[in-house]
């Protein structure tokens, strides 16, 4: 595939962000404080889940530069949502299980979308500061020794 065609982490990212935002079935009301979407701590999450590595900077950025272009994905004020156009993708992909999501999202992207192109970055800060978020919420407190015990 050439540098112009999707790449597997593209629909890494994409598929990420779905399972991470309930897959649009948690809509938030619009009188909500709280906006719909994820944060990149969440993609991140899903991501490690789904291939067992968190993506680097530059993967994310580029995916979301190709995703946002191409009318799947927004993002706003640090939110990821994915939009009706990538709703969609995701309700008519063919189904095989979660172990097969990336390779089908990729095949369907490959068939039915062309890439875009969005100026969009993402800080080497934000993203470092994302991984330490996540890293923190599986990182458990130090066990507290019993009095019982003397120690």
């Amino acid at each position: 595939m050439g540098d112009d065609g999707w790449r597997w982490s593209d629909a890494w990212i994409f598929v990420s962000l779905v399972i991470a935002g309930g897959a649009g079935r948690h809509r938030r009301s619009s009188t909500t404080r709280r906006p719909e979407g994820v944060r990149l701590a969440d993609v991140l999450s899903t991501a490690e889940h789904l291939n067992r590595a968190i993506p680097a900077r530059h993967e994310i950025e580029a995916a979301v530069r190709r995703l946002v272009g191409a009318d799947l994905v927004t993002v706003s004020d640090g939110w990821f949502r994915v939009t009706s156009a990538g709703e969609r993708l995701w309700r008519t992909r063919p189904h095989g299980g979660v172990g097969t999501a990336v390779e089908t999202v990729h095949g369907v992207l490959t068939r039915r979308h062309a890439p875009g192109d969005h100026d969009w970055i993402l800080e080497e800060d934000e993203h470092a500061a994302a991984v330490q978020e996540y890293a923190a919420r599986f990182t458990l407190p130090t066990p507290r020794r019993s009095p019982e015990n003397g120690t």
